[in-house]
């Protein structure tokens, strides 16, 4: 699967998922962001604004309805647990996580606290 297919594959289950529950009005969406790579200015990579645009138009806007709260791990793996960690203390809502071995910290987390 290329990155473009990834990310609009992504942008679509985050979309769907908050849109199933858009109509609890009021409610102020906190989206997780989780990746390895460094960000270097948060929130201006092409995922991060593909997934900005298409929530826009679904009505929920940033600093109104949505909240992202960005984690990178600036190339050391091993501290991704940790910031899914921290992601699931702040109760977000979603969490975006890019690239495999930040999928894989987010999954473990999720799994750890499911069992």
């Amino acid at each position: 699967m290329d990155r473009r297919a990834f990310v609009a594959g992504t942008v679509a289950v985050l979309a769907v998922t908050l849109a199933a529950e858009a109509q609890q009005g009021g409610k102020v969406w906190l989206v997780g962001w989780l990746r390895n790579a460094p960000l270097y200015a948060p929130g201006m990579s092409a995922g991060a604004g593909a997934l900005r645009i298409t929530l826009r138009e679904l009505g929920y806007v940033e600093g109104q309805n949505l909240v992202f709260e960005f984690r990178t791990a600036d190339s050391a793996p091993d501290r991704l647990s940790e910031f899914a960690t921290e992601l699931v203390r702040l109760k977000v809502d979603a969490i975006v996580a890019i690239g495999p071995p930040a999928i894989r910290a987010a999954k473990q987390v999720s799994d750890s606290l499911t069992h």
